[in-house]
């Protein structure tokens, strides 16, 4: 069995309802064991048989599209690459705080090295875009709903993503790995 963190894209968000009891219920009424949630944005530890990142979301979301009647897509990540994210972050921080705060899009696949460039070339005064792996980090010193770089710019160019903030990416880091 390997473990698996599994984050779920636009739950708990106008009539995409989602209770983290009910997710937990049908995960593993499907078979996955060690089922655990982080607060009510989707985010899941859990263990399966799969061993491929691609076929576990794919039938993840097969699984919660069953359930919920609506689409919900999923980014997985290993536990060694949940904690290189946490690691990207807390060294970007380090680098240059951000006055309002740090976000990180985790993507659904590895960007090509000029899709990388095309978004980091989005940064702006007061938005810097950095790229590291599958996580897209936002650093702002405008208010975040100021912002004009967001993750439906991100998805435009590298596809599906979900947005966290840094505080809980560092803390399921540290929770779970």
């Amino acid at each position: 069995m390997s473990t698996w963190f599994v984050f779920l894209r636009a739950i708990n968000i106008g009539a995409r309802r989602f209770p983290m009891a009910e997710l937990r219920a049908v995960l593993a009424e499907a078979g996955y064991g060690g089922v655990e949630t982080h607060i009510q944005t989707g985010n899941v530890r859990l263990t399966a048989s799969h061993r491929s990142r691609t076929r576990l979301e794919a039938a993840l979301e097969e699984l919660l599209e069953k359930d919920r009647g609506f689409p919900v897509a999923t980014i997985a990540l290993t536990p060694r690459e949940l904690t290189q994210v946490a690691a990207d972050a807390t060294a970007i921080v380090e680098a240059g705080p951000a006055a309002y705060g740090q976000y990180v899009s985790l993507l659904k696949a590895t960007p090509s090295a000029a899709d990388v460039e095309r978004v980091e070339a989005l940064s702006r005064e007061g938005e810097r875009i950095l790229v590291r792996g599958r996580a897209v980090h936002f650093c702002y010193d405008v208010p975040y709903h100021a912002a004009k770089v967001s993750n439906a710019a991100i998805e435009k160019i590298l596809g599906p993503a979900t947005n966290r903030n840094v505080t809980v990416i560092t803390a399921l880091a540290e929770k779970w790995c």
